[in-house]
């Protein structure tokens, strides 16, 4: 995450370097990671990333180089572009490197009292008074300013990942939170062409607040129908349904195993202690923790394996919890058969995202699930009503400011093919 988010900035602040008016400006952007090996492979991934995009901007780059008589060919402006970009950044392992910056991204894991520390640090030995942007999906933005004695200065920058991919930002502020801090969070994440979500203070924002119960649904319906079949059959089932039937990118277990098992047992400890009358936890997520199943992606961006098994990307088998063996999909032809057919096989998601008309047809795929008798389509239909009780629960609770919101943070940050407030399973 904290590599994208290096990458965008350092661009964002090279092409602002390269405007005339700029020309005497000077940026700099420290990078800081645990370790010398760790930003080895940051600085090799912003080259390689800034040679991709480089490439596909020559014509501008062309225009930004316009009295550089010395750069001819493509490639010499490419070239020096990079090396343009590169040389903002100063890779260090110190965090007093952060003690004469104006601006702090932190983006470390979901852990509030780290974040504390360090900004609490930063800011004893820092004279500058800076401003700290938190890419955090939990932790409530209110806690860290008054726990770091921020006075406003914090404000929640919440990337989805990958950053230089995803379009969606949400961010959170307090009733403390300075204005221009909120006005150049708008205009960065305006700049670097994000579609914007404001989240009010509430732990795990509109995002997280959505999935984390989304996936705990789908964990407890996965446990509730292994009183009639194995539990890995019913894992099966559920991310099949969650998938086909309900036309998303991924089933659910195979979009926490993106996240990360590790992670989304974490963020649920996190939003936990904030929810009334709610428990957020899965002891079956615990359980594949404590057995080393974490899913999550390798240095290479290859998928990990967890609730399911993957081969060049693809899920292959599911995990039995009781063997921590993998079960082939090939031997779950029974489960398929007992799941049902969709009501249109033809409608994937692929298709529906670019459909201008999705609405009425979507409309009708589901009027006609809701008719059928099938497996699928009845947990389908428990499924799509539930999402739409947790976005709606959203707005209501004062999380969302508004129904479009919650929808856009799903369909952008999530690119479900329609939000989850919707008259679908009415």
């Amino acid at each position: 995450m904290g590599s994208g988010i290096l990458l965008l900035t350092a661009l964002e602040m090279a092409d602002l370097m390269l405007k005339p008016e700029n020309k005497d400006k000077n940026f700099v952007l420290n990078a800081m990671d645990l370790s010398n090996d760790g930003l080895s492979g940051l600085m090799q991934y912003l080259r390689a990333q800034v040679l991709k995009i480089a490439e596909k901007k020559t014509v501008a780059l062309r225009k930004m180089y316009h009295d550089r008589q010395d750069l001819i060919e493509n490639s010499e402006v490419i070239d020096q572009y990079i090396n343009d970009v590169v040389s903002i950044v100063r890779p260090t392992t110190r965090l007093e490197a952060a003690y004469e910056s104006n601006l702090i991204f932190e983006a470390v894991n979901e852990n509030k009292d780290l974040k504390v520390k360090i900004f609490k640090d930063i800011d004893a030995n820092n004279v500058h008074n800076p401003w700290f942007f938190t890419n955090t999906s939990s932790v409530p933005i209110n806690i860290l300013d008054r726990e770091a004695a921020l006075k406003g200065r914090v404000i929640g920058f919440h990337f989805y990942n990958p950053p230089a991919i995803q379009k969606l930002v949400e961010i959170i502020w307090t009733d403390e939170t300075l204005a221009e801090a909120k006005e150049f969070a708008h205009a960065y994440a305006k700049n670097l062409g994000k579609v914007i979500v404001p989240s009010n203070d509430f732990a795990g924002f509109i995002g997280n607040g959505h999935f984390m119960r989304d996936a705990l649904h789908g964990i407890i319906e996965a446990e509730k129908l292994s009183a009639d079949m194995p539990l890995p059959q019913a894992i099966y089932t559920i991310n099949k349904v969650s998938q086909d039937f309900l036309i998303r990118p991924m089933g659910i277990f195979q979009l926490i195993d993106y996240v990360g098992i590790d992670v989304v047992r974490f963020i649920m400890g996190v939003m936990n202690p904030f929810l009334d009358n709610e428990n957020l936890h899965s002891p079956l997520l615990d359980r594949l923790f404590d057995d080393g199943v974490k899913g999550g992606q390798n240095s290479n961006g290859s998928q990990k394996d967890g609730f399911l098994k993957y081969e060049k990307g693809r899920p292959v088998a599911v995990i039995d919890p009781e063997t921590k063996r993998y079960i082939s999909f090939e031997n779950l032809a029974t489960a398929d058969e007992k799941i049902g057919s969709t009501p249109d096989a033809g409608l994937v998601w692929k298709k529906v995202v670019r459909m201008k008309n999705k609405d009425e047809v979507l409309l009708k795929y589901y009027a006609d699930m809701k008719a059928m008798d099938t497996l699928g389509a009845k947990l389908a239909t428990t499924y799509g009503k539930r999402s739409n009780e947790i976005g709606k629960a959203l707005v209501a609770d004062g999380v969302a400011n508004t129904e479009q919101d919650v929808n856009t943070v799903l369909l952008t940050g999530f690119f479900h093919a329609y939000g989850p407030i919707n008259n679908f399973f009415e």
